[in-house]
């Protein structure tokens, strides 16, 4: 086991890397193509009033994101061992629900980047799918895949920063505004859905798990790991919640100054709009670096889910994990997009939050899995406050599904 010192305020240069490739694999796993539609299609739709669900659903994240990488970095095991401890079974439903949502989701995030590549290089978007398929596989091909996806998702999360952070800075948003409505908007009640479907995709699924996985897979364990715990886990969505207000800031100054964002890619468009041709460049380089990290944190977290099936999950994680995203562009090179089914798998991790969350919330009172750590009753009433929030998220997914059903 890797146990940290991290009692005594020393903590070395590795486990800072430790520490930032746990948090930008949450955090980048959260920033997908899906992200960056959202926060411009809301943002255009509710203005600045949109800071509010951002601010709420940051913190609702905080409160998931806590209790979940605390109690499976205390107990030493994974989210769905940790589930199986207080309900037998439990744990292998939400691996299965897990990796079938993982793989939607991970069809989406290929076919971003190879959008990605297409605006930059004019390639064809299979093509680029492909590319970035291969480019995924090779990171978990080298001897020390967990070093090399822990740079690569700092690397491309930074500079993701960056460059949305200097558009924000172009298009001199009302930055004032967006403050006082982050506390009081115009009407707190139409920003609800928009609240839900940010904590969906910040913390939902398998995104709440990536860093924490990551932690305990580097034996970042025990009790007197929590401080350190606890600072990844606020430092990764908090990174998530920068780079959702650079974006937010971005499109609030453009809509601002009188424009309308393309219907068929908003996010393009807001690029496009600030800085021309050069402007799109860049959002091809920003959407390639939010789907690489995605399709990597995607298909690690999703695999870890089966880790605890068979010993030979195990013995060869990395190749399925190769594996996984090889299926996951061969289906989009072959279909081309996304079926019904797929979607509906991808709907279906607003189900699982609310399992995953609960059960966590009840194994930090499980002594057979915490052994003497009492975890903080604040802490739980605010992991209580985020599992309302998904069921509610839950119940607007099932309908979805029902609708895709009935088409």
């Amino acid at each position: 086991m890797n146990q940290l010192n991290t009692s005594s305020g020393s903590v070395t240069k590795a486990n800072k890397r430790l520490m930032w490739g746990a948090v930008f694999l949450m955090a980048t796993s959260s920033i997908g193509p899906a992200f960056l539609t959202q926060t411009a299609v809301f943002t255009e739709q509710f203005a600045a009033n949109f800071a509010f669900a951002i601010l709420a659903s940051v913190i609702i994240d905080i409160g998931a994101q806590l209790n979940i990488w605390r109690i499976i970095t205390v107990s030493g095991k994974r989210g769905q061992d940790v589930a199986n401890m207080v309900l037998p079974g439990l744990g292998s439903v939400i691996a299965v629900l897990i990796v079938f949502g993982g793989l939607a989701f991970n069809i989406g995030n290929v076919a971003g980047a190879g959008l990605g590549l297409n605006v930059l290089f004019g390639i064809s978007p299979v093509v680029g799918a492909v590319i970035t398929g291969i480019l995924a596989i090779i990171i978990f091909s080298l001897k020390d895949a967990g070093k090399a996806m822990d740079l690569v998702a700092q690397a491309l999360g930074i500079l993701m920063l960056v460059m949305v952070g200097y558009v924000m800075f172009t298009t001199h948003p009302p930055a004032g505004d967006a403050l006082v409505k982050s506390i009081l908007p115009d009407d707190y009640g139409v920003l609800l859905l928009p609240m839900i479907t940010l904590v969906g995709g910040s913390v939902g699924g398998y995104i709440t798990f990536a860093g924490g996985h990551r932690l305990v897979d580097a034996g970042v364990t025990g009790k007197e790991n929590v401080s350190f715990v606890s600072k990844a886990a606020n430092l990764g969505v908090l990174t998530t919640g920068v780079m959702r207000v650079f974006l937010f800031l971005a499109v609030l100054g453009v809509i601002s100054a009188g424009y309308s964002l393309d219907p068929g890619n908003p996010p393009a468009s807001v690029f496009q709009i600030a800085l021309g041709d050069v402007g799109y460049k860049i959002f091809g380089i920003v959407l390639f670096s939010a789907a690489m990290t995605s399709v990597i944190g995607c298909a690690y977290t999703s695999v870890s889910f089966l880790r605890s099936f068979h010993r030979s999950v195990e013995k060869y994680n990395n190749w399925i994990i190769i594996a996984f995203i090889a299926f996951s562009t061969l289906i989009f090179a072959v279909v081309g997009k996304p079926v019904n089914i797929l979607v509906i798998a991808g709907s279906l991790n607003g189900l699982i939050l609310p399992l995953t969350l609960g059960s966590i919330l009840l194994a930090s009172r499980k002594r057979k899995i915490v052994g003497d750590y009492h975890h903080p009753t604040w802490m739980i009433l605010f992991g209580f406050l985020a599992v309302v929030v998904t069921l509610i998220a839950s119940w607007y997914s099932l309908q979805g599904i029902a609708d895709l059903w009935n088409k």
